[in-house]
């Protein structure tokens, strides 16, 4: 990707050590990844005219992310879901988190008691709700709560504050301010998703 990349469904997204990647989709969704992320646009479609017909479907298969929900998911958000391979995450109207640890990606990470992350998906809700789901069973997620999912065939819990995952960003990404070394604008610093 570069900087105004025009990103398709089907499109896989991956981002490096130390990189970060704000993505905007046309119905206003905005995806912030964190370091060592991919994230897979699987199925986007979006028409202002014909709600009936929009979906976003993204498959995280690996590393952090933080999400806002866009039109699509404040028309219908059951048409809005994250796929990973322990839980799929459906919103309800959020700005979430979402780690995914596996094989000691997060190893480099630390959870507020100074430890690393269990494997699994974490997830934090800062505004709205989040339903987290997988072949065990479903929990709901609510603004200020944690949850966190071990595997699929686990039933994904709501964890204590003091030990729930916060994924965080850089200031300068999560007001996209262009802050750190570059060649362009603050407002060019951004992938956009188009929608048929």
């Amino acid at each position: 990707m570069s900087v105004k990349s025009e990103v398709q469904e089907g499109d896989t997204l991956s981002t490096e050590q130390d990189t970060y990647a704000r993505i905007k989709f046309a119905d206003g969704a905005e995806v912030v990844l964190r370091p060592d992320t991919q994230l897979k646009v699987a199925s986007y479609t979006f028409n202002a005219a014909k709600p009936a017909s929009d979906s976003m479907v993204l498959d995280m298969l690996k590393g952090g992310l933080r999400a806002v929900t866009g039109l699509i998911g404040k028309r219908n958000h059951d048409a809005v879901s994250f796929n990973t391979s322990t839980a799929t995450v459906g919103i309800r109207g959020t700005h979430h988190g979402m780690l995914l640890c596996a094989n000691g990606s997060c190893d480099k990470l630390l959870t507020p008691e100074g430890k690393k992350p269990p494997d699994g998906l974490h997830i934090d809700v800062a505004e709205g709700a989040v339903v987290v789901k997988n072949n065990a069973g479903e929990t709901v997620v609510n603004a200020g709560q944690f949850s966190y999912a071990r595997n699929a065939n686990t039933v994904p819990v709501i964890v204590p504050p003091a030990q729930g995952i916060r994924v965080v960003m850089p200031l300068s990404i999560s007001q996209n301010n262009a802050t750190g070394r570059g060649v362009n604008k603050a407002k060019e610093l951004e992938c956009a998703v188009g929608g048929a």
